[in-house]
């Protein structure tokens, strides 16, 4: 996730996190934390699950260390998801009880689309964290969505957790951080990992009709407006293609001028545009 401008002034935010907990690794708490910060607080922190099962007992410490309250569900009949029902029944509740900014939803479960859409439907923006195999209607449902092995595995592991350490230290060669397997809603297929980003052509026509939505008459758009173009169309976080920000995915695809003003000031322009100029007009 990348915030634009409007939103790292708002820090003020009241953001509510709900947490499949039997959906979300509680090794990510930390870093999902430190990646709502740039939107705003989130003041209400729940994790949904059944607190009895073997299956959640990483998480007993999280929940005290990080002040979320667990919210207990029992499965009630073999095969049915309870833990999602209650979790959309209090994302409605506290719709239309609480004055929150935005909503959270940590899971990697497309039944939660219905929920997501619901909520944006009523002027809220919905943040989405989850696996590789979230399917494409959960993330695209979403105002952004952040696979959760794009976070810094180094944030979000344990001191002592040494099975999270060794997954860390695995993403590194020669102190250098291997681009993490893109998927789903504008990212690289599975099928065409080996390919430049340059043949991803959803990626592509997102990023190029961002360029020519912000543009101005010079044929230059400033790179700040280009991203948030780029997020207007798609949930599309950069970290998902191993680069850490939009000049960088702008520049990996081999298709777009970059040029830095002396301001700091960053611009973007699509190379097939020869009517451009060689520089930004401002």
């Amino acid at each position: 996730m990348e915030p634009d401008q409007t939103m790292s002034n708002s820090l003020d935010r009241r953001i509510a996190l709900l947490i499949d907990a039997e959906n979300v690794s509680h090794t990510k708490v930390v870093a999902m934390l430190a990646e709502l910060s740039k939107y705003g607080t989130a003041n209400i922190r729940r994790a949904y699950g059944d607190w009895a099962s073997s299956g959640l007992k990483g998480w007993k410490t999280k929940l005290h260390e990080f002040a979320i309250r667990p919210i207990q569900q029992f499965s009630y009949s073999t095969g049915k998801n309870a833990t999602d029902i209650a979790l959309v029944i209090d994302a409605m509740e506290l719709l239309y009880t609480q004055k929150l900014d935005a909503f959270c939803i940590a899971s990697s479960d497309a039944d939660f689309t219905p929920l997501i859409m619901q909520l944006k439907a009523n002027g809220h923006e919905v943040y989405g964290f989850g696996e590789r195999k979230t399917p494409e209607p959960f993330i695209n449902a979403c105002t952004t969505f952040l696979f959760l092995d794009s976070l810094d595995d180094a944030v979000s592991c344990d001191a002592g957790d040494k099975s999270s350490a060794k997954v860390a230290n695995a993403s590194k060669v020669k102190g250098k951080r291997i681009p993490k397997k893109p998927a789903k809603a504008g990212a690289i297929p599975p099928e065409a990992l080996a390919a430049p980003l340059s043949q991803d052509t959803t990626l592509v026509t997102i990023l190029r009709g961002a360029v020519e939505a912000s543009a101005h008459d010079d044929g230059w758009a400033a790179m700040s407006a280009a991203g948030s173009a780029v997020k207007r169309q798609a949930p599309i976080d950069p970290r998902n293609y191993g680069v850490k920000n939009f000049p960088g995915l702008f520049e990996a695809t081999g298709l777009f001028e970059i040029f830095k003003a002396e301001s700091g000031q960053s611009y973007v322009a699509d190379k097939r545009n020869t009517d451009r100029l060689p520089r930004p007009d401002r």
